[in-house]
């Protein structure tokens, strides 16, 4: 039923729509003191809250295909980067390049892109619905910080690995991983307080209360 619901509707609408907008701003590397990161630092970790609440308030299974849906907009964007990047340029208009350089899809980075995003988002989701059965429902901020320290280091290992390797040097690799991923926990840290508040009030709206008991954990059943 909770599948119908508008609550449920929109936080799955802004998963899709923050996922979508993380993987077009990851093109531009930053410097923030001395931290190197992607463009999407500070947008791609509220796709892990988001999933957070999916998974805290409608079990496993609601937020299961909620991350296939964000893995098909990545795809059907990917291909429609590409589409549109071939389509012959008007004669007065000269900005091919430029549009190439950020939005021409690398199948490496996309490919890079899916499988941390699958790898880390279906682990988030999985520890945080196991430990909230192990904790009787209590201690939510170390289920949201536990599962996120989990999927967001799987995420970014996997990205910049396979998405660079061999490309940057090695400590340019250690470096980014290792700069993204604390500033990813730091954002879900600072966040709690927010993510307390959505939580509460969708159990609330929603009257449910999901408890992952006697599921099946497999990424490909989507019922």
């Amino acid at each position: 039923m909770y599948f119908k619901t508008w609550n449920y509707f929109f936080v799955a609408v802004f998963f899709v729509a923050l996922l979508m907008i993380s993987n077009t701003v990851a093109v531009k590397i930053i410097s923030i003191g001395n931290f190197t990161v992607t463009g999407a630092i500070f947008i791609f970790p509220f796709t892990y809250i988001l999933s957070d609440i999916l998974t805290e308030v409608y079990g496993y299974r609601g937020s299961r295909p909620i991350i296939w849906a964000g893995f098909c907009a990545i795809i059907f964007m990917a291909i429609m980067y590409t589409f549109v990047g071939i389509l012959p340029a008007a004669p007065f208009w000269h900005d091919q390049n430029s549009f190439e350089i950020i939005l021409g899809q690398v199948p490496r980075i996309v490919i890079a892109s899916l499988l941390g995003y699958l790898a880390g988002s279906f682990s988030n989701s999985f520890i945080l619905s196991r430990m909230k059965v192990w904790m009787k429902g209590k201690y939510l901020f170390a289920r949201t910080i536990g599962s996120t320290i989990i999927g967001e280091g799987i995420d970014s290992i996997i990205f910049v690995l396979v998405g660079f390797a061999g490309l940057i040097p090695d400590t340019s690799l250690l470096e980014v991983i290792v700069s993204s991923y604390l500033i990813k926990i730091g954002i879900e840290i600072i966040v709690t307080p927010i993510t307390y508040k959505a939580v509460n009030y969708l159990k609330a709206k929603e009257n449910i209360d999901t408890y992952d008991t006697d599921i099946s954990y497999s990424p490909f059943k989507l019922k």
